[in-house]
């Protein structure tokens, strides 16, 4: 592929150089030169974050990599962003109004759409309330980006979308959209670097994957199978982690009673019963569980009703089969598309050693020789080549961002099925792929307010592609669409 983007770069580019550009917003250059980084830290501060820029240089350049490291991984929870960015997501309504607020207000609106019985009132009401729907949807995913170009805590940002494409929702499905903001800012982000259990747990129990993978209407006399088996298959054990039919069946039966409740009087004899739980939009209703005895992984389920959910899912979380699927699958996205077998198992073993502590996890990978030799070798998805290009132009613009990763297919929250986005090159390396992102890299370096810092060693055909540029928006673009900018 290197070769074909090389080949390809200036015929695809050139014919399109003088087109004019688009008013795109752009922020300040930062003040003075960045430091010079050795060239493995300024590789390591590439891979590590969302793209290096002139902030994260600086940063590195005082603390030293052991030293920001350590700080990334034990992130606060505060955004930091700056003040603009900041006051973009104060103003939205997902920053204003909790999830049971708006879900319980859009629920109302639904039954009276339900209820109306002029047709086209019925009509305009209901495309007003999938407006609004949509609104919600894309202020989440205007808060990610501004997040991904703009905070100091990159590596934190970084896995929250890792965790995000991990434990996949796919917003146009039922109200899914609805529940996006709060899923991303209350189960995955405070879980991205902390307890994969913990994090487990948290979207185990949230109404977005509650709904997207029908455990809503998971109840003991007509069972859904559809959360236990990617819960086994794509979020712990993996595809050949050992488990059967049965065990799919068995974890099912678990899971039967868990599920949504938006008025806390819908079910006031089920409130009643000892065992009935209500947190949020979340519920465990006895009267839809499964009580009977159960067998998982071999072993008996020992605890009782909403209990049976936390001794399954300790179960997965501490199972060996867990540990190598998922410190493969953060290789993958960080080291290599088919890392070896033997970094799999060093950092499956610190994954058990350390009961599946994230952070621990990615020191392992940061500090392995696997990861220094594969320094540009990664090639990026879309998301990685449009937030690291947008932040070392200095865009930022969230809507042009998220057009952009549209039009390369990787639109946030929009896989519809359950296994996530590839991170392999294979997933996006075709002909017409490219070709898109070509025109996204001249979008994105006419954009820029001065010609972009490149990285070191560019190969002799980019450097002569480059040496033909005629302006500095035209050596952007050349830039952005090189085989080395391609890669991570």
């Amino acid at each position: 592929m290197r070769k074909i983007v090389g080949i390809g770069l200036l015929a695809l580019v050139a014919a399109c150089a003088t087109r004019p550009q688009p008013a795109i917003e752009r922020t300040a250059p930062p003040a003075g030169p960045p430091p010079v980084l050795e060239a493995r830290d300024a590789a390591f501060l590439d891979r590590v974050t969302w793209g290096a820029d002139a902030p994260g240089a600086r940063e590195l350049h005082a603390l030293g990599r052991e030293a920001w490291l350590e700080r990334q991984l034990k992130a606060p929870l505060a955004d930091d962003l700056p003040p603009a960015a900041a006051a973009k997501v104060a103003a939205m309504a997902i920053s204003q109004r909790p999830l049971v607020e708006l879900a319980g207000d859009l629920n109302e609106r639904q039954i009276g759409v339900f209820g109306q019985q002029d047709e086209m009132k019925r009509v305009e009401q209901r495309r007003a309330l999938q407006e609004q729907r949509q609104r919600l949807a894309r202020e989440t995913a205007t808060r990610h980006v501004l997040r991904a170009l703009h905070s100091p805590w990159q590596l934190r940002e970084h896995m929250t979308w890792f965790w995000l494409n991990h434990f996949n929702v796919f917003a146009p499905k039922a109200e899914v959209r609805v529940y996006l903001s709060d899923y991303e800012e209350k189960a995955i982000r405070p879980n991205a670097l902390g307890s994969f259990r913990a994090l487990l747990g948290a979207t185990a129990r949230h109404p977005a994957m509650l709904r997207y993978l029908d455990n809503a209407q998971n109840q003991a006399r007509a069972l859904n199978e559809n959360y236990a088996r990617e819960l086994m298959e794509l979020h712990t054990l993996g595809v050949d982690g050992g488990y059967t039919q049965r065990d799919v069946q068995e974890l099912a039966r678990v899971l039967t009673g868990f599920g949504l409740a938006y008025r806390p009087a819908l079910r006031p004899m089920e409130a009643m019963r000892g065992d009935y739980v209500r947190d949020g939009l979340f519920e465990f209703a006895p009267s839809r569980h499964d009580y009977g005895a159960k067998v998982l992984l071999g072993e008996p389920i020992r605890s009782s009703g909403v209990a049976e959910l936390d001794e399954a899912l300790d179960r997965l979380a501490r199972h060996p089969s867990t540990a190598r699927f998922v410190s493969r699958k953060l290789a993958v996205f960080f080291v290599a598309d088919d890392p070896s077998p033997a970094l799999v198992e060093r950092l499956a073993s610190v994954f058990r050693e350390s009961n599946g502590d994230i952070a621990s996890v990615l020191r392992a990978i940061f500090n392995s020789a696997e990861f220094e030799e594969s320094a540009g070798q990664k090639f990026k998805d879309p998301v990685h080549y449009v937030f690291s290009a947008a932040r070392l132009a200095g865009v930022s613009e969230p809507e042009r961002v998220l057009g952009w990763l549209g039009r390369l297919g990787q639109q946030l929250y929009a896989r519809q099925t359950p296994d996530g986005y590839p991170m392999v090159r294979t997933g996006w390396s075709s002909a017409g792929q490219m070709a898109t992102r070509f025109e996204v890299a001249r979008a994105i370096g006419y954009a820029a307010p001065s010609r972009l810092a490149a990285r070191e060693g560019l190969g002799e055909g980019t450097r002569a592609a480059l040496s033909k540029a005629v302006n500095e928006p035209e050596w952007n673009m050349l830039y952005l669409a090189s085989p080395e900018f391609m890669h991570r």
